[in-house]
């Protein structure tokens, strides 16, 4: 039994000390009336900031009128919300769930059913990459190529074929018969902030075409604004079968998407494929907000403008320090890489008053509100340097 003060809570998160009480753009204040600059957001789910009066306004309204009803009937929010979508990217049809893990298990689950309906295979494969991350269900768990969050789940799922990120010759060298689909992030984000050369994607586009797969991709992290475009593939100028959204789309309430080109969605037909929450009227009612808002306001503009000034800044800054080999990214999703000891700098960092993320163990990742201020810019920039002078 539990002492009468442990906590109930599951013990499956390293918290930081410290508890958040209210936001306002790119600031959060703590219980005790402390603020931070935010240079994470949620990791990168409030693309808007905390708080933002947009989504608040549509929020409160939408929970006073009707917070859900189940995909048993019509949802006129979720016709319009798919509608936006598919305007933005390209694509034509969306399924809502509640989580990027969920739009990604519902694209594998596409890939699976166009190899058994439109190719006749019998076990379909799915080509992943190393060090990618698309979530904790246990098929995305198996997609992810992070052994350290697979162990103590197994056995994984059947079906993955597994090679290194921005090698198009590895992707056609494992190519068979069964092969179906390649899932693939347009920037690895859990691995480090790992942007692929230019034509990667373009590469990998070609290879599907030429061999018939589906071209999947995971822009959990990626998409909505954070790369200076809506959606990163975007930048390299092709459209993909399938792309995969969650994090900003809702900036904070719990939303999924999965949208596909039309001849890939209608592999699904009723019962194919369902989520009692997904797509709910809450949920839409903020989506919604978060693309007018993103759209009124220009963010996307804004994210390429000022994660190049936050990028310039810190190559002025901490990019001078001997340790650092990298400072790297797109828009504002930006990595720098370290040689030496991070661990103590996301605690020494919050004890500054700045909330940052360290990730693939010796990188920096930063993934600020795309409503971030050049003067904030600078402060994070100034903040790291005397940060990485205390630590290393």
């Amino acid at each position: 039994m539990p002492s009468p003060n442990a906590s109930n809570v599951m013990d499956t998160y390293s918290r930081l000390p410290v508890a958040f009480a209210s936001g306002r753009g790119s600031t959060l204040v703590d219980t005790d009336g402390r603020e931070y600059l935010d240079a994470v957001a949620g990791i990168a789910v409030c693309a808007l900031g905390h708080a933002h009066p947009a989504v608040t306004e549509a929020v409160c309204q939408q929970a006073g009128r009707l917070v859900h009803t189940s995909n048993l009937y019509g949802i006129p929010l979720q016709e319009e919300v798919a509608g936006e979508l598919a305007r933005l990217s390209g694509l034509d049809r969306v399924f809502f769930g509640n989580s990027g893990a969920e739009a990604n298990e519902a694209a594998i689950k596409l890939a699976r059913r166009y190899g058994h309906e439109a190719r006749e295979i019998e076990r379909p494969e799915i080509v992943v990459m190393q060090s990618s991350f698309h979530g904790r269900t246990l098929a995305t768990l198996t997609a992810t190529g992070n052994r350290k969050v697979q162990a103590g789940f197994e056995p994984l799922v059947p079906g993955f074929k597994r090679v290194p990120y921005n090698d198009l010759e590895a992707v056609e060298r494992v190519a068979s018969e069964a092969t179906v689909a390649v899932l693939v992030e347009p920037i690895q984000g859990e691995g480090g902030v790992v942007v692929p050369d230019e034509g990667y994607l373009a590469g990998l586009r070609r290879i599907c075409d030429d061999n018939g797969w589906l071209l999947m991709l995971d822009e959990v992290q990626t998409g909505m604004g954070r790369t200076g475009a809506w959606f990163a593939f975007q930048h390299a100028g092709i459209k993909p079968d399938v792309v995969t959204l969650a994090k900003a789309l809702g900036n904070g309430v719990p939303v999924g998407a999965m949208l596909a080109t039309e001849e890939a969605a209608e592999l699904f037909a009723p019962g194919s494929h369902a989520s009692t929450f997904g797509g709910n009227p809450l949920a839409m009612a903020a989506a919604r907000a978060v693309i007018g808002t993103i759209e009124g306001e220009d963010l996307v503009a804004a994210a390429a403008d000022t994660g190049d000034y936050l990028a310039g800044r810190l190559r002025e800054t901490v990019g001078q320090r001997p340790e650092v080999t990298e400072v790297r990214g797109r828009g504002l999703m930006i990595g720098i890489e370290v040689e030496g000891d991070l661990s103590g700098l996301v605690a020494r960092a919050l004890d500054h008053g700045l909330l940052i993320n360290v990730t693939a163990g010796n990188v920096i990742r930063l993934l600020p509100p795309l409503v971030l201020t050049r003067d904030e810019a600078d402060r994070i920039a100034g903040d790291l340097d005397y940060l990485l002078g205390e630590v290393l």
